[in-house]
């Protein structure tokens, strides 16, 4: 008989946090060579989680692929991973992407933050009644986890940068806000096609 069904195992963290870095890097390194998948993206913002993914992929033959926050996103003009780590990544055998967040950047994210002053016309703050799609979209793959959403995030800025096809089954790692917490497969897309991508399975993640 054809066998119908797959058993997974998921890990639930009780807590979201940075301490569970290392166990969900392991759980996404397992995951890739368990179904032979051969590149694992990871979000960093200031590349201790890209730093010890290097440390556990160390001779695993698994292509890692570090994806930042865009420059700007919380200062002016400043990117939060330094040269010197993109560079150390990068002598590692990393690739490091760097371009606009999706799902949180961009000018629907400029227009949020820039308020505009108290004299100009209500119209001025149409986005805060109706929030732009990517808005909606991040806010949704929140109520899953804040992990979830950075996952999906970084596969379609992989893409749009070119560094991965469009449609690759990767391994997608983040988290909530410092480390790692969430891993996922995933065929990953486009942002301009976000439908094409699809969130196959949860690997871990916080309750």
């Amino acid at each position: 008989m054809k066998k119908v069904s797959i058993e997974r195992k998921v890990t639930y963290w009780e807590k979201s946090g940075k301490e569970h870095t290392e166990e969900t890097l392991n759980i996404a390194l397992e995951a890739a060579k368990e179904r032979s998948i051969d590149t694992v993206i990871i979000s960093s913002t200031t590349g201790y989680t890209a730093e010890k993914a290097v440390e556990i992929f160390k001779d695993s033959g698994l292509k890692l692929m570090v994806v930042t926050h865009a420059t700007g996103y919380r200062t002016k003009g400043i990117q939060m991973m330094s040269d010197e780590t993109r560079s150390k990544l990068k002598e590692a055998g990393c690739d490091v992407v760097t371009c606009t967040d999706v799902l949180t950047g961009a000018v629907s994210a400029g227009v949020g933050r820039q308020r505009p002053a108290l004299s100009d016309p209500q119209e001025g703050r149409l986005p805060w009644i109706v929030p732009p799609p990517n808005v909606i979209v991040a806010n949704t793959l929140r109520m899953f986890s804040q992990g979830v959403k950075v996952c999906a995030e970084i596969a379609m800025m992989a893409v749009d940068s070119y560094a991965i096809e469009s449609g690759k089954k990767v391994v997608a790692v983040a988290g909530s806000h410092a480390g790692a917490d969430t891993a996922m497969v995933l065929d990953a897309s486009e942002s301009s096609r976000i439908k094409d991508m699809k969130l196959h399975e949860v690997l871990c993640k916080p309750l």
